[in-house]
């Protein structure tokens, strides 16, 4: 069983935790993770971005002269690609870019990034984030403590922790996500994670299903 430290809000030791070993001691597949977060990222584009034809550019559709006899290079539309203000040919339309994912591959991926975040010792589980203000110098201490100070994950369990999610939003180099809505892109991109205990907990049992 992969063990872990429970630390309290002043950063001291309140006793250990025990992990699943086929969670959090998965072996660590680059390239599953590197696929995971590729189509994390793909799923977050817009897809918004448009052209027009010149089916739908305005314009008149009459033939602006006769097609021989003019000495001229024939031409059908004033909306025509080749003109100014002419419709574009080939152009973006909108879409979806997201495509289907495995679910298996999924959680292969999330088990291989927290496996790999507890090897490095970059996971930290707290037993509660309750705060007695909602100020963010409190809160910027309690991450002091622990000695996080760049790039910082917060999972936790409880959607009536106020003063966590008040003082957490003020800060730019921290994420404050659900324990269902933990996905690999957030593991990778921030360079330390703190669970509460329920959290990983609740985690760690959506996982091994």
């Amino acid at each position: 069983m992969a063990i872990v430290t429970v630390k309290n809000l002043k950063g001291e030791s309140v006793g250990n935790l025990d992990l699943a070993d086929e969670v959090f001691r998965a072996p660590m597949n680059q390239t599953l993770v590197w696929e995971a977060v590729r189509h994390y990222l793909a799923a977050q584009r817009q897809g918004t971005v448009s052209t027009k034809t010149r089916g739908v550019v305005s314009g008149s559709g009459r033939k602006l002269w006769r097609q021989k006899g003019t000495g001229r290079a024939r031409v059908g539309s004033i909306r025509s690609p080749l003109w100014t203000h002419g419709g574009t040919v080939f152009g973006p339309t909108p879409r979806d870019y997201g495509y289907s994912f495995p679910r298996k591959k999924r959680r292969g991926a999330l088990c291989a990034a927290l496996a790999g975040k507890l090897q490095d010792e970059k996971l930290t589980v707290v037993e509660d984030l309750r705060l007695d203000t909602h100020k963010t110098r409190d809160f910027c201490k309690v991450l002091q403590d622990f000695g996080l100070q760049r790039r910082v994950l917060i999972v936790n369990h409880d959607h009536g922790n106020i003063n966590l999610l008040r003082s957490a939003r003020n800060l730019a180099w921290v994420k404050l996500v659900d324990s269902s809505s933990v996905n690999v892109y957030d593991l990778v991109s921030h360079g330390s994670v703190v669970f509460t205990r329920n959290a990983i907990l609740q985690l760690q049992e959506i996982l091994k299903k």
